[in-house]
């Protein structure tokens, strides 16, 4: 039974480790928001370069192409209901980078327990079988004893680098978020520029 927990926690580092390479390469700067996109919005001027705009946009598929895909096929409605609706939009999105980040958070939380249930079983099984007959051996009872605290080192060795992953990406998303919110609001500002 002792070793069950540890198979779960080596089952959960192989989930931890798979989540944040996974997150790791979703969420490069670049593919969530592309140098060529960000020169799109920074060189758009004017409405005749609109096409343009959105030609950069399709070519580079990635987050704040598809924000401001959405902002730019929604130019006819008034500056502030087009903000409304791509912050409606930009919510689904930075859910899509999000994504993964909730199983992180869970193994953080659960892989430290899933150890400490562990070594405190090891320890009643250890305490269990010992018999006042035979006296303790001192060498099985240090052993005894190892192997259930094992399981909380791997407990805590899922649960580091499972919290440090967690809070590097949150950063990340909010990093994200921010920029990408400012570069919509640039889209924005420039198109409707001089008009109500």
């Amino acid at each position: 039974m002792h070793t069950l927990f540890i198979v779960i926690l080596v089952l959960a580092s192989v989930v931890a480790v798979a989540f944040i390479v996974e997150r790791g390469l979703a969420l490069r700067w670049g593919r969530v928001i592309p140098t060529a996109v960000q020169h799109a919005v920074e060189f758009y001027n004017h409405a005749d370069q609109l096409k343009q705009l959105q030609q950069t946009c399709r070519e580079n598929p990635s987050t704040a192409g598809r924000l401001l895909l959405f902002s730019s096929e929604h130019l006819d409605y008034p500056r502030a209901e087009n903000a409304a609706l791509l912050e409606t939009r930009a919510r689904h999105e930075v859910a899509q980078l999000e994504r993964g980040l909730v199983v992180l958070e869970i193994l953080i939380g659960i892989a430290p327990l899933l150890g400490l249930v562990g070594t405190i079983y090891g320890l009643i099984t250890l305490f269990g079988s010992m018999s006042s007959v035979t006296g303790v051996d001192s060498v099985k009872f240090a052993q005894g004893i190892s192997t259930a605290l094992y399981a909380t080192l791997l407990g805590l060795m899922v649960a580091i680098p499972a919290l440090i992953g967690w809070s590097y990406y949150s950063k990340k998303v909010e990093n994200l978020t921010v920029e990408m919110e400012s570069l919509c609001d640039e889209f924005l500002r420039k198109h409707y520029q001089g008009k109500k």
